[in-house]
């Protein structure tokens, strides 16, 4: 086993722990040496082999299991938290989430096996997926599937991660930044301090997540779940819920204002000009947005947006979870196309069309 670590200089570290069976290869786990002992950034995947290159990493960079203080958690998504419990049960250390997070954890701990399942089936029908989709969903419900969804084994933090504050780490100034968009409790870290290099222009590092990415686009899909009580056949249900893709875009906005020197992410490598990178990937989704506000002169379902946006590959080649993650997507533009008024659901249509206006 190769663990790779890198010294970004000034008691920060980042070790590649790997996603099993993931293009996106691994998590940046970064390390952050306090006065109290050393903090992780992120886990990474509940699996052996990742769990073996994290230990590895944080021998590499001088310290023991039980040197470790705390965990802070950008996100709940499994390859960033998965390894949290794990963690803490070896060296006690603390766990720290943003709360809309943390709630998304304990739902998913506590939800009923199938209940997942269920709201699934109900979204996809609603959005107008067809026969052959929904068929293995309810073969799965019929069979008592459910039982082993990700993130039913993850830790419930003991913190909270409040927005703007900085954080309870002696030696070390490190403010979070609240950044929803990718999920609703999102938080983005700020090091507010010189960076080591003093010809690097901007001020600090960000911890960035999946937030702020180099090269990859951030999934933006839907916050809601099982319990929310949002009508699914209901065209309004877009305007009155949430706006996960203008989260993202004021978010981009409060980010690039920071204008940190370097932003080390949680995918790819270390990168700087977050200005250039939040500038990018604005006018990608106001891009993005324009093309489907012209597709919708043509009415369609969430599910036909889907079939055709453009996907790094042709819908034809997009596996079968993946079509539900880029529904969630295409719902999230959707929303916000409704939410500004240049969208709105086709009245009497079932499963409800969505026409552009104006």
């Amino acid at each position: 086993m190769t663990t790779q670590v890198t010294d970004h200089k000034g008691g920060v570290w980042s070790i590649a722990v790997p996603i099993p069976d993931n293009p996106l290869g691994h998590t940046l786990v970064h390390l952050l040496e306090t006065d109290r002992g050393p903090v992780l950034i992120d886990t990474g995947w509940d699996d052996p082999d990742s769990w073996d290159t994290l230990v590895a990493g944080v021998t590499a960079c001088g310290f023991g299991l039980t040197d470790l203080h705390g965990v802070l958690i950008t996100h709940h998504h499994p390859d960033h938290h998965g390894l949290s419990a794990k963690v803490r049960e070896a060296s006690g250390a603390w766990i720290a989430m943003h709360t809309a997070d943390t709630a998304v954890v304990r739902r998913t701990r506590e939800a009923e096996p199938g209940q997942w399942l269920d709201y699934l089936l109900t979204k996809l029908a609603a959005a107008g997926a067809p026969d052959d989709h929904l068929a293995p969903l309810r073969k799965a419900r019929a069979t008592g599937g459910g039982r082993k969804l990700p993130g039913r084994r993850a830790a419930l933090p003991d913190r909270g991660i409040d927005p703007g504050a900085l954080l309870d780490l002696p030696g070390r100034r490190v403010r979070a930044i609240w950044t929803p968009g990718h999920t609703p409790g999102h938080v983005c870290l700020h090091l507010e301090e010189e960076h080591p290099s003093a010809r690097t222009p901007g001020f600090g590092r960000l911890f960035s997540g999946d937030h702020l990415l180099p090269g990859i686009t951030p999934h933006i899909g839907l916050y809601e779940a099982p319990d929310d009580g949002l009508g699914a056949h209901e065209g309004e249900s877009l305007r009155e819920g949430t706006d996960p893709l203008g989260d993202y875009l004021d978010s981009l906005e409060r980010v690039g204002r920071l204008a940190p020197a370097e932003v080390l992410p949680a995918h790819q490598h270390a990168f700087t000009d977050a200005g250039g990178r939040v500038r990018a990937l604005i006018a990608h989704h106001e891009e993005r947005l324009a093309r489907l506000r012209a597709l919708l002169q043509e009415p369609r379902t969430v599910w036909q947006l889907a079939e055709t946006m453009e996907w790094n590959r042709p819908w034809e080649q997009i596996p079968y979870g993946s079509r539900n993650i880029a529904v969630s997507e295409a719902e999230a533009h959707l929303r916000r196309l409704v939410k500004l008024g240049h969208a709105e659901g086709v009245p009497g249509s079932d499963p409800v069309t969505y026409r552009a206006v104006g």
